[in-house]
């Protein structure tokens, strides 16, 4: 099979894990055309096996390098905005306040959890895309997933820690 019908067929998956790391549409189709073209850059180097974690492994680390490669934002304030409380009349809000929930989480928190749970890939296979211990692993998707839990239900406070000299 040719590579551009195999890595076609995966396209649709990873832009929805392009648009959840990064948190909207455009970060999303760059961190995907960058990864499409890594994964055609590289594709002699492909061994046949998992090519959906294979080119996962790929973006997540794109992504790590585009992280990078930003300037670090510093906050205006010390206190961190309050989600609102997630509404039950309308889906919509729903996704809105879970998406919203999702960027508050460290990054390889989140990227533990979108794997698990949105991509549905085993430990074992989210531990070798990332590069970590499966016992990694199922600690930040732990949590992750408490963390998650606490600001849905808007019990999320912000930490503050003093500097010790």
């Amino acid at each position: 099979m040719p590579a551009e019908h195999a890595i076609l067929a995966e396209i649709p998956r990873l832009r929805r894990y392009a648009r959840a790391l990064t948190g909207n549409d455009t970060d999303a189709d760059d961190l995907l055309q960058d990864t499409l073209e890594r994964a055609l850059g590289k594709w002699l180097l492909w061994r046949p096996g998992n090519l959906r974690a294979w080119l996962l492994t790929m973006m997540h680390h794109v992504f790590l390098n585009q992280l990078r490669s930003r300037p670090a934002l510093v906050p205006l304030d010390d206190d961190a905005p309050a989600i609102p409380v997630r509404p039950q009349q309308q889906d919509e809000l729903e996704v809105r306040d879970l998406d919203r929930a999702l960027a508050c989480l460290l990054p390889d928190q989140r990227e533990v959890l979108l794997l698990v749970g949105l991509e549905e890939l085993s430990y074992a296979d989210t531990a070798r895309i990332l590069g970590i211990p499966q016992g990694t692993v199922m600690s930040r998707l732990s949590r992750a997933r408490e963390k998650l839990r606490a600001i849905l239900a808007g019990e999320d406070r912000p930490v503050h820690l003093k500097v010790v000299k």
